[in-house]
């Protein structure tokens, strides 16, 4: 099995267990603004490995305890042409440890698969996701350190952190990344059905949003 399928299996398991754990109980994000204690050196040079000069429009990077690190990432286009849609692995982990001296691999090349994605699909998700960080991370939470696995959201200037999101909205951009890393390993065919699955996907966000909120 490949560590891109690996990845979603472990994905959809976690939103999954995660769901039902907190089916009858409060929701509480471990999520924050801006960058966890410790993390911000680490977490810029794998962010700046997969952007490769350029700024994307959103990303969300996985900063494991232990294995590879990872990024979906969207970049805008000019004028109404396709955005590029990426997923990266790091062929090595970029933060190691040797005689208590921490190393971070910047120089290697990344996995990378890349496709064009519609301007206006991506468009809304950018805003989507933006809405749905904004109003359930509230301004003056902060995010928190963590030992486990983190997860970076960035969308234009707005910066979330924390531990992957099992419930209320913010569970729902987990399914969306899962759809986004499947589409940059589809057929051109399959992905117009990937890109169907993930307005349905937008939708539902948009709706649970608007129960949160009214």
């Amino acid at each position: 099995m490949s560590l891109r399928a690996l990845y979603l299996m472990a994905s959809l398991l976690a939103v999954q267990a995660a769901a039902s754990a907190h089916a009858d109980d409060v929701c509480n994000l471990d999520l924050g603004r801006g960058w966890p204690p410790a993390t911000e050196n680490y977490g810029s040079a794998v962010e700046g490995l997969f952007a490769a000069g350029a700024k994307p429009a959103l990303s969300m990077t996985r900063l494991p305890a232990r294995s590879v690190e990872s990024a979906v990432q969207l970049f805008a286009a000019e004028g109404d042409g396709d955005w590029t849609l990426r997923y990266s692995q790091a062929d090595e982990r970029v933060q190691v440890w040797s005689d208590g001296k921490r190393e971070l691999r910047v120089g290697q090349q990344p996995d990378v698969q890349q496709v064009p994605m519609p301007a206006a699909l991506a468009r809304r998700v950018v805003a989507d996701w933006q809405r749905a960080l904004s109003t359930q991370v509230p301004a003056d939470r902060t995010a928190q350190f963590h030992d486990n696995e983190v997860l970076l959201f960035v969308v234009n200037d707005l910066r979330v952190s924390g531990l992957q999101p099992g419930c209320g909205p913010a569970s729902q951009l987990m399914e969306q990344v899962g759809l986004l890393i499947e589409a940059t390993d589809d057929s051109d065919e399959k992905r117009i059905k990937r890109w169907r699955k993930l307005e349905e996907k937008l939708d539902e966000l948009e709706q649970s949003l608007a129960g949160a909120t009214g």
